[in-house]
Protein backbone atom coordinates (compact mmCIF):
# COMPACT_ATOMS: atom_id res chain seq x y z
CA UNK A 1 0.00 0.00 0.00
CA UNK A 2 1.55 3.35 -0.58
CA UNK A 3 1.47 5.90 1.86
CA UNK A 4 -1.14 9.18 0.47
CA UNK A 5 1.46 12.09 0.54
CA UNK A 6 -0.99 14.24 2.00
CA UNK A 7 -1.32 12.22 5.22
CA UNK A 8 2.41 12.43 5.48
CA UNK A 9 3.04 16.15 4.48
CA UNK A 10 0.27 16.87 7.50
CA UNK A 11 1.56 14.28 9.56
CA UNK A 12 4.71 16.03 9.02
CA UNK A 13 3.65 19.87 9.46
CA UNK A 14 1.42 19.50 12.30
CA UNK A 15 3.72 19.10 14.93
CA UNK A 16 5.94 21.57 13.64
CA UNK A 17 3.77 24.62 13.02
CA UNK A 18 2.69 23.65 16.76
CA UNK A 19 6.42 23.88 17.83
CA UNK A 20 7.28 26.87 15.86
CA UNK A 21 4.37 28.51 17.68
CA UNK A 22 5.15 27.37 20.91
CA UNK A 23 8.46 28.33 20.24
CA UNK A 24 8.04 31.79 18.93
CA UNK A 25 4.77 32.74 21.38
CA UNK A 26 6.08 32.82 24.91
CA UNK A 27 4.70 36.49 25.45
CA UNK A 28 1.45 35.00 24.79
CA UNK A 29 1.35 32.80 27.59
CA UNK A 30 -0.64 34.49 31.11
CA UNK A 31 1.32 36.28 34.00
CA UNK A 32 1.15 33.27 37.21
CA UNK A 33 -1.05 36.03 38.62
CA UNK A 34 -2.44 39.81 37.16
CA UNK A 35 -2.08 42.91 39.34
CA UNK A 36 -5.88 42.56 40.56
CA UNK A 37 -5.26 39.24 41.67
CA UNK A 38 -1.49 39.76 43.16
CA UNK A 39 -3.21 42.89 45.59
CA UNK A 40 -6.29 41.12 46.13
CA UNK A 41 -3.78 37.94 47.50
CA UNK A 42 -1.76 41.12 49.65
CA UNK A 43 -4.50 42.50 51.02
CA UNK A 44 -5.88 38.70 52.44
CA UNK A 45 -2.11 38.15 53.94
CA UNK A 46 -2.00 42.04 55.39
CA UNK A 47 -5.81 41.46 57.31
CA UNK A 48 -4.39 37.55 58.59
CA UNK A 49 -1.06 39.65 59.47
CA UNK A 50 -2.77 42.37 61.39
CA UNK A 51 -4.97 39.70 62.94
CA UNK A 52 -1.66 38.14 64.49
CA UNK A 53 -0.47 41.63 65.69
CA UNK A 54 -3.73 42.20 67.36
CA UNK A 55 -3.50 38.64 69.37
CA UNK A 56 0.55 39.26 69.72
CA UNK A 57 -0.46 42.50 71.88
CA UNK A 58 -2.92 40.72 73.58
CA UNK A 59 -6.44 41.28 71.88
CA UNK A 60 -7.68 37.75 73.15
CA UNK A 61 -8.04 37.80 76.78
CA UNK A 62 -8.06 33.92 76.88
CA UNK A 63 -4.57 33.80 75.60
CA UNK A 64 -2.91 35.05 79.22
CA UNK A 65 -4.07 34.41 82.49
CA UNK A 66 -1.92 36.81 83.94
CA UNK A 67 -2.06 39.85 81.51
CA UNK A 68 1.18 39.17 79.56
CA UNK A 69 1.07 38.97 75.70
CA UNK A 70 3.70 38.41 73.36
CA UNK A 71 4.40 41.83 72.86
CA UNK A 72 5.45 42.30 76.41
CA UNK A 73 8.76 40.31 75.93
CA UNK A 74 8.58 40.36 72.03
CA UNK A 75 7.26 44.24 70.85
CA UNK A 76 6.91 43.68 67.01
CA UNK A 77 7.93 40.37 67.29
CA UNK A 78 11.21 41.62 67.89
CA UNK A 79 13.81 38.68 68.92
CA UNK A 80 11.36 35.93 67.69
CA UNK A 81 13.63 35.10 65.09
CA UNK A 82 10.60 33.21 63.35
CA UNK A 83 13.09 32.72 60.07
CA UNK A 84 15.46 30.65 62.32
CA UNK A 85 12.52 27.68 63.33
CA UNK A 86 12.53 25.08 62.98
CA UNK A 87 15.79 24.83 65.55
CA UNK A 88 16.83 23.10 68.73
CA UNK A 89 15.59 25.10 71.63
CA UNK A 90 17.42 23.89 74.44
CA UNK A 91 14.65 24.54 77.00
CA UNK A 92 12.26 22.33 75.90
CA UNK A 93 14.80 19.56 74.28
CA UNK A 94 14.11 19.08 70.67
CA UNK A 95 13.70 20.49 67.67
CA UNK A 96 10.26 22.48 67.14
CA UNK A 97 8.92 24.68 65.00
CA UNK A 98 7.80 28.29 66.11
CA UNK A 99 3.88 26.84 66.68
CA UNK A 100 5.49 25.03 69.41
CA UNK A 101 7.74 28.22 70.76
CA UNK A 102 4.70 30.81 70.99
CA UNK A 103 2.38 27.75 72.21
CA UNK A 104 5.00 27.32 75.35
CA UNK A 105 5.40 30.96 76.08
CA UNK A 106 1.41 31.49 75.68
CA UNK A 107 1.21 28.35 78.20
CA UNK A 108 3.85 29.22 80.74
CA UNK A 109 4.84 33.29 81.02
CA UNK A 110 1.43 33.56 80.35
CA UNK A 111 -0.21 30.89 81.84
CA UNK A 112 -2.90 30.56 79.34
CA UNK A 113 -4.24 28.05 77.21
CA UNK A 114 -1.98 26.39 73.63
CA UNK A 115 -3.50 27.96 70.26
CA UNK A 116 -4.53 24.69 68.33
CA UNK A 117 -1.87 24.35 65.74
CA UNK A 118 -3.87 24.54 63.05
CA UNK A 119 -6.17 27.58 63.88
CA UNK A 120 -6.51 30.99 62.15
CA UNK A 121 -5.26 32.85 65.47
CA UNK A 122 -1.74 30.37 65.31
CA UNK A 123 -1.35 31.26 61.30
CA UNK A 124 -2.23 34.83 62.38
CA UNK A 125 0.66 34.84 64.87
CA UNK A 126 2.97 33.18 62.75
CA UNK A 127 1.88 35.21 59.74
CA UNK A 128 2.58 38.53 61.79
CA UNK A 129 6.29 37.29 63.08
CA UNK A 130 7.21 36.16 59.67
CA UNK A 131 6.45 39.21 58.05
CA UNK A 132 7.57 41.36 60.45
CA UNK A 133 11.04 39.81 59.83
CA UNK A 134 10.91 39.92 55.68
CA UNK A 135 14.13 40.56 54.45
CA UNK A 136 16.54 39.61 57.58
CA UNK A 137 19.34 37.27 56.79
CA UNK A 138 19.80 34.42 58.80
CA UNK A 139 22.88 34.36 60.54
CA UNK A 140 24.81 32.24 63.12
CA UNK A 141 23.78 32.55 66.45
CA UNK A 142 21.45 34.67 65.44
CA UNK A 143 18.41 33.09 67.74
CA UNK A 144 21.39 33.94 70.59
CA UNK A 145 21.52 37.11 69.87
CA UNK A 146 18.00 38.05 72.11
CA UNK A 147 16.51 40.73 74.64
CA UNK A 148 17.59 39.99 78.32
CA UNK A 149 14.98 37.79 79.51
CA UNK A 150 11.53 39.46 81.12
CA UNK A 151 11.34 38.30 84.58
CA UNK A 152 7.83 37.69 85.04
CA UNK A 153 6.41 38.16 88.91
CA UNK A 154 3.27 37.34 88.67
CA UNK A 155 1.91 33.82 86.80
CA UNK A 156 3.65 30.64 86.96
CA UNK A 157 6.98 31.75 85.10
CA UNK A 158 9.51 29.47 84.05
CA UNK A 159 8.74 25.97 85.44
CA UNK A 160 11.55 23.23 86.27
CA UNK A 161 11.59 20.41 84.16
CA UNK A 162 9.25 17.65 85.64
CA UNK A 163 6.78 20.34 86.86
CA UNK A 164 4.04 19.24 84.73
CA UNK A 165 3.60 22.76 83.53
CA UNK A 166 4.31 23.96 80.02
CA UNK A 167 6.33 21.89 77.16
CA UNK A 168 7.52 19.44 79.52
CA UNK A 169 7.38 16.46 78.11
Amino acid sequence: MKPNIKNVVMGLVTPVTLFGLLAINPALAREPYTKAELADQEKALLAVVDHGRDLWHGSKASMSTNGLACGNCHPDAAASNPQTFPKFQADLGRVIPIRDMVNWCIMVPQGGQPLDANSEDMVAMEAYAFYMYRGEKIQPGLATKQTAPVVVKSGPGFPKKGSGIGYDK
